[in-house]
C-alpha cells in the first residue's frame, strides 16, 4: 500500500514551540523499523500541491500571500507557525500528499498519508497549524478527475474542522462529519453537515457508543462514493490539548469501526493522521502507528467496488 510522507521537509520552529514536528519522522521510522509494516508500506516522498490544485478551494490571493510571506502578522499568528520558505514548502507538500493519496485510492482502493488533516484552513485563511486544507483540496481533485462525486470527510480529530465546514457549507456533494470536544478549539464552530460535540472527559465506552450511531447516520445521509478519514490521535487521555479520555485501545477500536464501515460499502479511502499532541510524543506515535498498521491490513480491492 502506498504511504506518503513529508517529514523530509520540516518546519523550523523556535525553541519551546508546542507543535511536535518530530512526530512525523518518528512515525515513519517506526513503520520502517517494524518488519510487518515495512514489508507492506510503499513509502513515498509526497509531491507539492500545484496552484491549480489549491485553486479548487483556496483564494489565490491568499495562496500568493502565503508563498511570498506577506500575510498580515495576525493572520500568520493565527496559523501558529512563523513564516519561512521551508514552512511554505512543507505546507505545499502536505497538501500534495493527500492529493497524491486520493489519486492512488481512486486506482488502488486505499492510501495513507503520515500527516495531513489540516482542517482549520478555510478559503482565504489558515489557523491552528493549518495553512492549506489538504482533504478539501483532494476532495475537489477526486471530483474533477473521476466519476466519484459524493465525498464524505470523517473528521475524528478532537478539534472541530471549522475550515472544512466553511469550505463545503451548503455543498450537497461533500459531506462533512465531525466528532470533537465541545469545549475545545476553535471557540467558534462552523457547522458541519453533521457535528457531534462531546463533553470533557468522554471515555472509550461513551465515545464508541456515540460514534457507532453517528457513523451510521453520516453514511446514510452522505451516501458517499469516496471517503477521507482524519484519524486524530488527540482524543487520547494524555494529549495536552485533547480534554477527552480515550485510551490507545479505544482509539484503535475507533479506527476499526471506520475502516470496517468503508469496507462494507466498498469505498475508496484516504487515511490522514491529523492532530496529536501527547505529553509524551511517543504516545502519539504509538497511536498513529496502530492506525497505519490497521490500514495496511485492509484489502484494498474491497474498497474499489462502489461506483
Amino acid at each position: 500500500m502506498r504511504v506518503f510522507h513529508t517529514d523530509g521537509f520540516p518546519i523550523p520552529l523556535p525553541p519551546g514551540h508546542v507543535f511536535p514536528i518530530d512526530k512525523y519522522r518518528l512515525l515513519r521510522e517506526r513503520i520502517e523499523g517494524d518488519p510487518w509494516t515495512a514489508a507492506r508500506a510503499e513509502l513515498e516522498v509526497a509531491p507539492a500541491a500545484t496552484d491549480d490544485e489549491l485553486g479548487h478551494v483556496h483564494d489565490m490571493d491568499y495562496v500568493r500571500a502565503v508563498r511570498a510571506g506577506t500575510l498580515p502578522p495576525l493572520e500568520q499568528k493565527r496559523i501558529g507557525f512563523p513564516w519561512s520558505e521551508a514552512m511554505v514548502e512543507r505546507s505545499l507538500r502536505s497538501c500534495g500528499a493527500t492529493v497524491a493519496a486520493a489519486r492512488t485510492a481512486l486506482q488502488e482502493g486505499v492510501a495513507v498519508y503520515l500527516g495531513g488533516g489540516t482542517h482549520h484552513a478555510a478559503r482565504a485563511r489558515g489557523g491552528g497549524y493549518c495553512v492549506f486544507n489538504d482533504c478539501a483540496v483532494a476532495a475537489r481533485v477526486v471530483q474533477a478527475e473521476s466519476i466519484r462525486r459524493r465525498v464524505l470527510i470523517v473528521d475524528l480529530d478532537v478539534h472541530q474542522g471549522d475550515g472544512t465546514a466553511e469550505l463545503f457549507h451548503g455543498d450537497p456533494e461533500v459531506f462533512t462529519f465531525s466528532v470533537h470536544g465541545a469545549r475545545n478549539y476553535p471557540r467558534i464552530k462552523v457547522p458541519s453537515h453533521l457535528d457531534v460535540a462531546l463533553p470533557d472527559g468522554t471515555d472509550d465506552r461513551a465515545y464508541l457508543e456515540t460514534l457507532d450511531e453517528a457513523l451510521d447516520r453520516a453514511f446514510t445521509l452522505a451516501d458517499p462514493d469516496f471517503v477521507f478519514y482524519l484519524a486524530g490521535a488527540d482524543p487520547f487521555v494524555h494529549d495536552r490539548f485533547g480534554r477527552l479520555a480515550l485510551t490507545p485501545r479505544g482509539l484503535a477500536a475507533r479506527d476499526r469501526r471506520v475502516f470496517a464501515t468503508c469496507g462494507e460499502h466498498g469505498l475508496p479511502l484516504v487515511v490522514t493522521m491529523a492532530g496529536g499532541y501527547g505529553r509524551n510524543v511517543e504516545d502519539t506515535v504509538a497511536i498513529q502507528f496502530e492506525t497505519v498498521r490497521q490500514a495496511l491490513a485492509l484489502d484494498p480491492t474491497a474498497h474499489c467496488t462502489a461506483r
